[in-house]
Formats: C-alpha cells, sequence, structure tokens
C-alpha cells in the first residue's frame, strides 16, 4: 500500500475529539549536534494541541491593530468620524447633558484631525490624543459635575448607597416613577458611597464624590493591568513603555467619552470583564475569581462572563483551576446578592430583571431603535418575538462555545462580545451605549497583547514548534 502522508509530518488527529496527539518520541536520532537545536523527534511544545490548530509552525500576524492604528490616514479619518458623531447629538438628541457633551467636543475632534494631519508623525498622535481627552471628557465632565448634572442611572446609584447607609437596602419597595427604579445589582451601590462621605458643598466635594470619576477610575484600573497581563514579553516583544497613548485614545472616544461624561454606569462593568479574560488566561484562579464575582454582582447582563473564563481555564490548564475559579466567583457573588434576595426578593425581580427588559408598567428610558426594541413596539406579541430571538441567539452561542471552548483572552473575549451583542441588539429595550462593552472587548485584547488572532502563542523562552516526525511503519 501506498502512503499518502507527507514525510516528516505527523497526520492531524479529528477537529472534534479533543483527543491529544501521541507522546513525542524519546529517542534522538543521530545528525541533531547543532548547537542550540534539540534532538530530533523532542516535542517543544509547552502544551496540548488545540481544537482547529494546524500543526504547522503559525504564520506572523499579518494585521498588528497597533501598526495599523499608528497610520496617519487612519487617525485622521477616526477624528472626522468623531467630529461627525459629537456635531449630530445637538440636532438629534433631546437629553440637555448629551447636547452639551456634543458641542464641547465636535471642535475638540476636529481640532485633534487637524493636528494629526499637520505635526510631524512621532508628535501628531500624542497631541490630537491630548486634545480630544482635554475637549471631549474632562472640560464636559468638569463643568457637568460642578453643576451637579448628570444621567438618571447617577444619581440611582448614588441613592442606593444611601439606602445601604441607612436601611441596608439598596432598593426602594415601592417605585412610583422610572428614578425609582434600580436595575443594578448590590455591589454598584459602592460607586455611590464618596458621594455619601464627601458630600456635596465644596466644589471638590462634587467633583470628587461624583460616581462618574470612580466609575472610570476603575475602568482604567482594570484596562491596565489586563494591558500588563496580556503585553508580550522577551526580547522581541517590541516598546515596552506603558499603554498611555492607547487608552488615552480609547478614553477620548465617543464610545467611551460619551458614557463617561454623562453617566459612566457601564465603564466599570467593560473593564472587570477584559481583566478576567486577561487573569483566566494567565492562570490566576483566586483573581479571576474574585474579579468575576464583582462583574457578577454590577448587573447580571455581566454573568455570561462566568461561564466563558471558567471554560478557558479549562481548556488551558484543566479542571482543578476552572473549579476554583467557579467556586470562588459563585461563593463570592451569592454573598453579596444574598441579603438582597432574602429581604427585597420581590424589589430585586421587578427592578433588576423585569424592568430592563421591559415587563413593567413603567418602561425603562432605553430606548434605542435596535431590532429588539423595533419588535417590541408592535405591542405584546413583538415583545415576546423579541425575548424569544434573543434567547434562541443566546443559546446558539452557547452551543458554539461549547463546541469551541476558547485558547486565548482573545477568543474569550470575542465570544463573551458576540453573546453580550446579540443579547444588547434583540432585547425589547437598549441603547447603543450598551455597545461600549462587546466593542472595547474586541478591541482592548488584541491591543495588549499587540496580535489580531484569537490564538494563544507560545509562551516566551520557549522555541517554535517544529513539526513531529511521523513513525516509520515497520
Amino acid at each position: 500500500m501506498v502512503s499518502t502522508r507527507t514525510p516528516g509530518y505527523s497526520r492531524p488527529r479529528g477537529r472534534f475529539t479533543g483527543r491529544r496527539r501521541p507522546p513525542a518520541q524519546t529517542i534522538a536520532t543521530e545528525g541533531s549536534s547543532e548547537a542550540g537545536r534539540l534532538p530530533r523527534g523532542f516535542s517543544t511544545r509547552p502544551f496540548p494541541r488545540q481544537r482547529g490548530e494546524s500543526t504547522f509552525p503559525p504564520t506572523p500576524d499579518r494585521l498588528n491593530p497597533a501598526k495599523l492604528a499608528s497610520m496617519r490616514t487612519v487617525q485622521l479619518l477616526g477624528c472626522l468620524i468623531a467630529a461627525g458623531w459629537a456635531a449630530a447629538f445637538p440636532l438629534v438628541s433631546d437629553l440637555p447633558n448629551q447636547r452639551q457633551w456634543g458641542l464641547i467636543s465636535a471642535p475638540a475632534y476636529a481640532l485633534a484631525g487637524l493636528l494629526c494631519l499637520t505635526l510631524p508623525g512621532r508628535f501628531a498622535a500624542r497631541a490630537a490624543a491630548a486634545v480630544a481627552l482635554v475637549g471631549a471628557v474632562l472640560l464636559p465632565l468638569g463643568l457637568l459635575a460642578l453643576n451637579g448634572r448628570h444621567q438618571s442611572e447617577v444619581m440611582v446609584v448614588e441613592r442606593s448607597a444611601h439606602l445601604l447607609l441607612t436601611t441596608g437596602d439598596v432598593y426602594l419597595p415601592h417605585p412610583t416613577v422610572v428614578t425609582d427604579y434600580n436595575p443594578y445589582l448590590p455591589a454598584m451601590a459602592l460607586f455611590g458611597l464618596p458621594r455619601q462621605l464627601l458630600g456635596d458643598s465644596t466644589a471638590f466635594a462634587r467633583v470628587a464624590g461624583d460616581a462618574r470619576i470612580w466609575f472610570a477610575l476603575t475602568f482604567f484600573a482594570c484596562l491596565l493591568a489586563a494591558w500588563r497581563l496580556l503585553r508580550p514579553s522577551g526580547p522581541r516583544a517590541g516598546d515596552p513603555r506603558p499603554p498611555l497613548l492607547p487608552l488615552t485614545v480609547l478614553t477620548a472616544s465617543p464610545l467611551i467619552a460619551l458614557a463617561l461624561v454623562v453617566g459612566g454606569v457601564d465603564l466599570p462593568l467593560i473593564g472587570v470583564c477584559c481583566l478576567a479574560m486577561a487573569l483566566a488566561e494567565r492562570d490566576r484562579t483566586v483573581g479571576a475569581g474574585l474579579v468575576l464575582a464583582l462583574a457578577c454582582t454590577l448587573k447580571w447582563t455581566a454573568w455570561p462572563a462566568l461561564p466563558v473564563a471558567v471554560l478557558l481555564l479549562w481548556r488551558l490548564y484543566g479542571r482543578r483551576p476552572a473549579a476554583r475559579t467557579a467556586l470562588i466567583a459563585v461563593g463570592v457573588s451569592t454573598a453579596v446578592i444574598l441579603p438582597s434576595v432574602l429581604t427585597q426578593a420581590d424589589a430585586l425581580r421587578e427592578q433588576v430583571v423585569r424592568f430592563p427588559l421591559g415587563m413593567t408598567a413603567i418602561r425603562t428610558p432605553a430606548g434605542s431603535p435596535l431590532p429588539g426594541k423595533v419588535l417590541a413596539g408592535f405591542g405584546p406579541t413583538g415583545h415576546s418575538i423579541s425575548l424569544a430571538l434573543m434567547t434562541v441567539a443566546l443559546v446558539g452561542v452557547a452551543i458554539w462555545l461549547l463546541a469551541r471552548p476558547p485558547v486565548s483572552a482573545i477568543a474569550a473575549a470575542d465570544l463573551l462580545a458576540a453573546g453580550l451583542a446579540i443579547a444588547f441588539m434583540l432585547a425589547p429595550a437598549g441603547r447603543f451605549g450598551y455597545l461600549a462593552l462587546p466593542v472595547v472587548l474586541v478591541i482592548w485584547p488584541r491591543l495588549a497583547a499587540r496580535r489580531w488572532s484569537s490564538r494563544r502563542p507560545a509562551p516566551p523562552g520557549r522555541a517554535p514548534d517544529r513539526p513531529e516526525p511521523a513513525l516509520r511503519r515497520g
């Protein structure tokens, strides 16, 4: 019989079987005495081959997000898009805070684009990012904070902190208007504690006690920690400087700047989800469990992050680390949420679950024209269809997650982003601002790891994987 296998390479294993390939040969062959080369037949691979992974050496990443963002044309185009987006708010928005943000930030984005076009390349990106940050974030946020102006969710968080200190509960028992509803889980009240401690008698207290400041600080801290965990290391890692420029650009973009200035309640959720995936890839089981517990006690929309991170740990490191992280996350989350479940079960169900889904008599103000909202506008039938489509889509994402568990933080963040984006698009009530979470989940891990591919690279200091020789037939 004539063999059709390529000489010197092993046959790829079944794609969906999950079986490991045979152990590497341990007998060295002759002619392998070159310096720095391992004997033929020894495998340098530090972890088992993942499903769907090629048995040939990986090719270099062709789409580097850092290099793409350094192009002057991309920078100018981004500034022009941001300026146009901000300029539209004074024309189409009926919220005064959003209109004021648009009036201040649109000229700042236009000036940043002019700097990208005129300044030398080594200074253009930093100068444009600084101008955009000041004009789109610091200036409007300072003005609104000094005047005590914000969206209703900031007031809800600060009121829940007041209720926690005075009554021990975070929910009003009998809400009558839309601002009485608290759609967040108990841990969100922590961001309102500075207001209760500092008050608002002075300008400093009005700014430092604002919950938006603490939303933003948590967001920055989590993204910086995730960057440090995911950044490549070794002699070929490239520039080891901190991610000040990427973080500045992301913060100054309309995606984050508008949310930070007027509300910002979703920013800590974005940060902890990114950090949880980075901790899981690095086998930091205790840290991942605690961060996942924080995410799961802020909003119930973060609960899908728990199975994604646990499956990532299981795929890379085995059952015990995955079980340890799951037990920590579930145990801490239960300890935080259980008191509210025992004392305010009806209020928790009504305000945290039914209200965001548009199932209460008082409708949520989240009303962007997303597909789910459009369907819900046709009455009870459209509302039911929206919920059914969302459920079916999320079941499909769950099946895909189980069939192809993630093998890196990028792949895990992509799966989580896909599920959340589908849920936000098909939910009966939602805002365009909710999509900031899946967008950052896709962008930030790639910027930190400096690669576009979701495959996990070989650990630093290890030789690249060589194809293993096929066993000769006797």
